[in-house]
C-alpha cells in the first residue's frame, strides 16, 4: 500500500504488530495449519473450533470463536494472497459473502533473530471500523492475538 492510499485510507485501518522472538519460518508457519492455529488463535480467554481449513490462496477457513463469556462468534477467512514467509492477505467476515467483511494484510519481516509481525487491516467504511474499536475492541483483540502467536511458538503457553 503506497502512502498515498494509507492517507484516505487511515480512517478506515487498525494496525497493531508485535516482535516475536523465533525465526520469521516459524511465525509464518503457525498461520499454516490449523492444528497450530486452533492453538493461539484470538483474544486471551478464547478458543477456536474450526469447521473447514484450507491454506492456499482462494481457500477458506470457517471457524467459531468462543469466547470467555461463552458467546459464539462465526467467522470465516478467505486466503487472497499467500507469499512464504513474507505475506499472508485475507478476507475476514462472519460468512461468505459478508458486506461488512475487512480485509488484513499481515507482513512478517526479520528482526535479527525475531520476527516483527504487523496486521493490518482495512474496513469498509469509516463506521464499521470505529465500531469494531469501540465495540469489539478490535486493537486490544489484535495485540492479544498477537501475544497468543508469541507465546505459542516460544513455547511459553497461551
Amino acid at each position: 500500500m503506497s502512502t498515498t492510499e494509507r492517507g484516505t485510507t487511515a480512517d478506515r485501518e487498525v494496525v497493531v504488530s508485535r516482535v516475536v522472538d523465533a525465526p520469521r519460518e516459524v511465525v509464518f508457519e503457525a498461520f499454516t495449519e490449523v492444528r497450530h492455529l486452533s492453538q493461539w488463535w484470538g483474544p486471551t480467554g478464547f478458543t477456536t473450533t474450526t469447521t473447514s481449513f484450507e491454506f492456499r490462496e482462494g481457500g477458506v477457513w470457517e471457524f467459531v470463536m468462543h469466547g470467555p463469556d461463552g458467546t459464539d462468534y462465526p467467522e470465516w477467512i478467505s486466503w487472497t494472497e499467500i507469499v512464504p514467509p513474507e505475506r499472508i492477505a485475507l478476507l475476514h467476515g462472519e460468512y461468505r459473502g459478508d458486506p461488512d467483511a475487512f480485509e488484513s494484510v499481515l507482513t512478517f519481516e526479520p528482526e535479527g533473530a525475531a520476527t516483527r509481525i504487523e496486521m493490518r487491516t482495512l474496513f469498509p467504511t469509516r463506521e464499521l471500523r470505529d465500531r469494531a474499536v469501540e465495540e469489539y475492541h478490535a486493537v486490544e483483540g489484535g495485540e492479544q492475538t498477537l501475544g497468543n502467536l508469541a507465546a505459542y511458538v516460544t513455547g511459553s503457553g497461551r
